[in-house]
């Protein structure tokens, strides 16, 4: 299980429920909605007019070939890739990669960003609402809202994503060269 931290400053929703001006607000993410973003860069930052074969995602993201074939399905059936059979077959994106946010690709693979207990119906308490439901409701707003406005183009501009591709794609380069030794 993976947990994601958020960072809220300056908040106006949470400020009426915490005074204080920095906090981190931990809330869980699996392994489903981690990978599928990350599989979904991973394409975008390789995409050309090739299709991108899942081993090579595999290879570069440490993904298993099954686990990737089973997202890239779902990702499929929502629109968000398109699939090339055939010899150099592979995966492409189906939008632009300014229009394809973290949000999609989560909700596509069936991830929530659900952060009640009751899966936002109302009834956490002996079928009532809870004393924190809506604390909770109003955090997955917030979290939705940011997912939403984070696109994949805005992902690959970040300078350390840059970096953690080019050393991604550099890696096999140097284990099949003559720079590495074993001797």
């Amino acid at each position: 299980m993976f947990y994601w931290l958020l960072l809220a400053k300056n908040n106006q929703v949470l400020d009426n429920f915490f005074p204080f001006k920095n906090r981190i607000i931990v809330m869980r993410l699996t392994s489903k909605g981690r990978y599928a973003v990350t599989a979904m860069l991973d394409l975008a930052l390789h995409s050309g007019q090739d299709p991108i074969a899942l081993s090579d995602i595999s290879a570069r993201q440490g993904i298993s070939l099954s686990y990737l074939e089973q997202l890239f399905s779902k990702l499929r059936r929502n629109k968000l890739v398109k699939s090339i059979r055939g010899p150099g077959g592979g995966y492409q994106l189906s939008r632009h990669v300014s229009d394809i946010s973290v949000a999609i690709v989560i909700e596509a693979v069936d991830e929530s960003i659900d952060s009640t207990r009751c899966s936002e119906k109302g009834n956490c308490q002996d079928g009532q609402v809870c004393l924190t439901h809506h604390l909770w409701l109003d955090l997955s707003k917030n979290i939705s809202d940011f997912l939403n406005s984070v696109s994949l183009l805005d992902l690959m501009n970040k300078p350390e994503v840059k970096r953690a591709a080019f050393r991604q794609d550099s890696l096999p380069e140097i284990i099949n060269s003559d720079l590495l030794t074993l001797d």
